[in-house]
């Protein structure tokens, strides 16, 4: 009942005129970002960053839940009509949401991936409100020992999630946690890295690293990669609303991929493309027209679509309650948070009970608008695709810069915005994944705080460390963090691809 009365506060902060503005324009930005190929919301949202410094926290935060919903519709867009998901957690939806698309039915393909966007996003974002209270009572709980262990817990999850290996994703997570230790030590006072650079004293500004690694990082390889061939754009023919039949056959998939979603979107390394794998793998094992998967089947795009933007709130509950990223734009909401001073765990639902529950608010808010403005301007999607790459790059690498230097007008800023753009291309053109560097630039300092106040209550005894049950905990779940992921993902894509062959058979 206390959910229910929360969520309701909530929605009265979500629905005020500014916060549906800022919603509206995230799911906008949003959906047009997942629509181009290679500009994810993690991007956005980076790029936002510094722009959205000096405005209102919670209108920032609504706005950048809104470009993650809309990203994740998005990229259904290019994975239907231009076979090229805009999102890696689109790649399942272009299996058959092509096929149709080529078949003429590219509008019921759409309708499917919104509508099950929608009624996953509902469910969803509900089943958020209602878990989140249960894991900030466990959390709450936590002692320094705890929390260091929770860290761990993010620092091996981190590493499995992203990157072709754990080996690569460490990497990556070891570069960010050097710089985060540059600036001065809070307990001893001492300088640490700066390097005689009173600019670095305070430390390495998460902004500006987020967006040299997501923005310039990814323009110089756009334009390392050179010229692309030319890409054919599917037309949308006739109506974009579904059949009878069309419905009957999307609502089970629809549920059944909200239920695969959610959970391992939750989960620490579950990740949505993993979700999607499952789901297409279940509605091929399940469905009555098992002749049609190849060739278009609308369940094969129903089902791993809702799974997608399940698995898109289900990242949130970590994020909100543990202050734990699963994700590479749930890494950059957490920067976000941040930067305005706030904290993601169990006490920010104690400190900022309002922002919180405004912002699991607004995305149900989100979720409506998103199906409200997909559907009548899929047309105008479209022609977000005939953007010329050097343009739309160009203009990304001029609002990074001119963000980065509002934020904080310093030569030092921009040399570093141009060293870590040069090292976010260096990891990208050597397959290093970047999310993990910016997570352990902000959980490396926080790790170290608990682990100092950890054993200076102990007096130096390491046995601190798992002497708590919740630790011990932690750790076991860690381990499995490694090993679940990749037993889930060998068996998603071995039975996709089990599929695939059997079709060509």
């Amino acid at each position: 009942m206390d959910t229910l009365v929360l969520l309701m506060h909530g929605l009265a902060t979500a629905l005020q005129p500014m916060s549906l503005v800022y919603a509206s324009i995230g799911v906008v930005l949003g959906t047009a970002v997942g629509v181009l190929p290679g500009i994810g919301p993690a991007l956005t949202v980076a790029l936002l960053l510094p722009v959205t410094y000096k405005l209102d926290p919670a209108g920032s935060l609504i706005m950048f839940a809104g470009i993650y919903y809309g990203g994740m519709y998005g990229g259904s867009t290019t994975s239907i009509l231009l076979n090229t998901p805009g999102e890696s957690a689109s790649i399942v939806t272009a299996l058959e949401g092509n096929k149709m698309a080529r078949a003429g039915r590219g509008g019921p393909a759409l309708a499917t991936a919104a509508i099950g966007s929608f009624i996953a996003g509902l469910v969803a974002t509900l089943a958020l409100a209602f878990l989140a209270p249960w894991v900030v009572k466990i959390a709450i709980g936590f002692g320094p020992a705890d929390y260091f262990a929770l860290m761990v817990l993010s620092f091996v999850t981190v590493s499995a999630a992203f990157g072709s290996s754990a080996l690569m994703g460490l990497t990556s997570l070891f570069v960010g946690l050097a710089l985060g230790l540059v600036g001065i030590d809070l307990q001893t006072g001492q300088a640490r890295l700066s390097f005689g650079v009173p600019d670095l004293l305070d430390g390495i500004e998460v902004t500006t690293l987020a967006v040299a690694l997501f923005a310039i990082g990814e323009t110089l390889s756009v334009a390392g990669a050179g010229a692309r061939g030319d890409e054919t754009i599917e037309p949308v023919r006739g109506s974009v609303w579904m059949t009878k039949r069309d419905w009957v056959r999307s609502w089970g998939p629809w549920l059944r991929g909200t239920l695969i979603g959610f959970p391992i979107g939750a989960m620490p390394a579950g990740g949505a493309e993993i979700g999607t794998f499952l789901s297409y793998a279940t509605e091929r094992k399940l469905t009555k027209h098992p002749e049609e998967f190849g060739n278009g089947a609308i369940e094969g795009v129903a089902g791993p679509e809702a799974a997608n933007n399940a698995s898109a709130a289900g990242t949130l509950v970590p994020l909100l309650t543990l202050g734990l990223p699963t994700s590479a734009t749930a890494a950059i909401m957490l920067a976000g948070f941040q930067q305005f001073g706030l904290q993601p765990g169990p006490l920010l639902f104690a400190t900022s009970p309002q922002l919180v529950w405004g912002l699991i608010a607004s995305l149900l808010v989100a979720n409506l608008m998103l199906l409200i403005l997909n559907l009548p301007l899929v047309g105008l999607w479209v022609r977000l695709l005939a953007i010329p790459r050097p343009w739309l790059y160009a203009g990304i690498l001029t609002f990074s810069t001119l963000g980065t230097i509002g934020a904080n007008p310093s030569p030092v800023e921009l040399g570093m915005l141009l060293a870590f753009g040069l090292l976010g291309y260096g990891l990208r053109r050597f397959g290093y994944p970047i999310a993990p560097v910016v997570i352990g630039l902000i959980l490396g300092p926080l790790a170290e705080q608990q682990l100092r106040r950890a054993l200076s209550i102990s007096q130096g005894d390491l046995t601190v460390l798992v002497q708590s049950p919740l630790a011990i905990a932690l750790y076991l779940v860690a381990a499995a963090a490694i090993l679940v992921p990749i037993a889930v993902r060998l068996s998603g894509r071995g039975k996709v691809l089990e599929a695939l062959a059997s079709d060509e058979d």
